[in-house]
């Protein structure tokens, strides 16, 4: 975590160029020297700040974290409550339009994804977006299904916007946000119709 007294300035900055190292040579060569010449800090300057790469990663985690939330959050303060399959694709947009779309934050997101893996405090970060994400979906598909079937649709929503993101991230196109919402509406169409006829 950065120290309280960072100059407000420095720490997107930071955070900036630490995506756009890690875009141009990837995490493991994303050097503190890399990321302090690109921001044009001296490397004391992160070291002081963040205690060195990680506690920098960690915040670049965070502040990707805060944009997703921030961008859903503002997106379903924009529609009516009982509008839940709009509120749904609102969900859906905002992991794959604007900020989480750039090249840059996509690639981090990646990064920050397969490392999480052997770093518990990042790991941390991922379940906690995990269970955001999932808590967005379930308030809406509770008011289309029965608490049991809401569960197993949010997962299923989930894993197609986690699996449409990375197919996304690893094309050179990049993400087709509207792909994706024909998608996962086709599936929660199928699921609307399926537990309508159980």
């Amino acid at each position: 975590m950065p120290k309280v007294g960072m100059p407000k300035i420095r720490k997107p900055q930071l955070v900036q160029a630490t995506m756009t190292v890690i875009d141009r040579v990837g995490l493991h060569a994303a050097s503190i020297s890399l990321i302090s010449k690109e921001a044009g800090v001296s490397t004391g300057i992160i070291n002081h700040y963040f205690g060195g790469k990680h506690g920098l990663l960690e915040e670049t985690m965070r502040e990707i974290l805060r944009q997703l939330s921030e961008t859903i959050t503002g997106r379903l303060r924009e529609l009516p409550a009982d509008a839940h399959k709009q509120r749904i694709n609102a969900i859906i947009d905002g992991n794959f339009v604007g900020f989480q779309a750039e090249n840059k934050v996509a690639k981090t997101w990646l990064a920050f994804w397969s490392y999480s893996m052997h770093d518990q405090q990042l790991k941390r970060l991922q379940r906690v977006n995990e269970r955001r994400l999932l808590s967005h979906l379930l308030i809406e598909l509770k008011a289309l299904f029965a608490k049991e079937q809401a569960e197993v649709v949010a997962h299923g929503i989930a894993s197609l916007i986690d699996g449409i993101w990375l197919r996304g991230t690893l094309n050179p196109d990049g993400i087709d946000a509207e792909k994706a919402r024909t998608i996962i509406n086709d599936y929660l169409d199928k699921q609307l119709t399926f537990y309508s006829q159980k």
